[in-house]
């Protein structure tokens, strides 16, 4: 348990910091899972407009530090071939 008044301060930040960057990641698989839905279902139209929704959520995850850069870049990329491939 935290003794000094500065560890206790940190254990609240940390907490706060945990809680929300729980919501973040929360946020960024519901949108994962809707894109993921669009592709299963076939239709092409519908899993652009999930991916255009979600790759911003996925960059912003990857700015505010939730996900690493090259994790959200390599998630839209690999999205985005699998949306172009419905239609292929």
């Amino acid at each position: 348990m935290a003794n000094t008044p500065s560890a206790k301060k940190a254990a609240r930040k940390i907490a706060r910091r945990t809680a929300t960057n729980k919501a973040r990641r929360s946020r960024v698989r519901t949108f994962l899972r809707k894109v993921e839905e669009a592709i299963a279902s076939g239709d092409q139209a519908a899993a652009s407009d999930a991916l255009k929704a979600a790759q911003p959520e996925i960059m912003r995850a990857a700015t505010k530090g939730v996900l690493h850069a090259n994790t959200a870049a390599r998630k839209v990329s690999r999205l985005n071939a699998r949306v172009k491939a419905i239609s292929a």
